[in-house]
């Protein structure tokens, strides 16, 4: 008889922890949100993992507010790279694995191809060089999993935002020359679950599969929806008015090469799963 390991997901309140409580959702499960663990604060981690005393802890508390980050960089650092440090010292008093989530802006964005686990790490935000040292605090008996261009079902992200004005006919612009593996939450929380459950460590990238610049991400949305997609227009990142003030990557294509290499298939093209989230966003 299987036992099934004691899991406690952290950022309770975010798009990706509802979908995680989703696919753990067994009694074993346990989902706080900040009000109810603040990870920046050790004591307080430290008192809820002896209580609780989880088998696994998926850390999906992160701040990623990319702009904000640029002007509150203490704060970033106390949520994205204290917060985990305190769920590992916490972790290793009750015996607990630690799965850290992850981005694709600890990369510079500069390769010419897709980003592979092993690729050197070059963040160029504040936000990117948290979520580095984040991973950093991890040990070798954990899992670090790192997605890019995260939406879906909760929350605030980019796909609501473009049903939104979709819906209401607005027009839109979007940059053309960033692209990414746009990936949906109920996907990744899918394949984190299957790389739970192998008791998998070290990095793996999970996304959908598909890589498209935002603008063609739009165009796409739009297609689905029934609209024309010359409700959207490409933007170069150097024309935005006024600036982004934290650099994106240009390159957020990231290899699912260690997934392959455990056996397990990568989240499917994001256009398959496109069409049942929009229906469900729409209804």
């Amino acid at each position: 008889m299987t036992v099934e390991p004691q899991v406690l997901i952290t950022g309770g309140g975010g798009q990706l922890s509802k979908d995680l409580a989703q696919v753990f959702d067994t009694s074993e499960t346990l989902v706080l949100s900040r009000g109810e663990l603040d990870i920046s604060q050790a004591e307080a981690v430290d008192s809820a993992m002896l209580h609780y005393r989880p088998d696994v802890i998926i850390n999906a508390a992160a701040w990623t507010d990319v702009d904000g980050c640029e002007s509150n960089e203490e704060k970033a650092r106390l949520i994205n790279s204290e917060g985990p440090r305190n769920l590992v010292a916490a972790a290793q008093k009750c015996g607990a694995r630690v799965v850290q989530i992850s981005t694709d802006y600890v990369f510079d964005g500069v390769l010419d191809r897709p980003y592979l686990e092993c690729d050197q790490t070059n963040p160029q935000s504040i936000y990117g060089q948290t979520k580095l040292e984040g991973e950093l605090a991890m040990r070798k008996q954990d899992l670090i999993v790192r997605t890019s261009w995260l939406c879906g079902l909760h929350g605030s992200n980019i796909l609501k935002t473009i049903v939104g004005l979709a819906a209401s006919e607005s027009p839109m612009v979007f940059v053309d020359d960033q692209i990414g593996h746009p990936s949906f939450t109920c996907d990744v929380a899918v394949t984190i679950q299957e790389l739970v459950s192998l008791q998998a460590h070290g990095i793996f990238h999970v996304t959908n599969q598909g890589a498209v610049s935002w603008f063609e991400f739009a165009q796409t949305i739009l297609e689905h929806m029934g609209h024309p997609i010359t409700q959207v227009s490409p933007i170069a990142t150097s024309q935005l008015d006024p600036p982004r003030p934290a650099q994106r990557p240009a390159n957020s294509v990231l290899e699912n090469a260690e997934l392959h290499r455990a056996g397990l298939d990568p989240p499917p093209d994001f256009r398959e799963s496109l069409p049942e989230l929009l229906e469900a966003l729409c209804a």
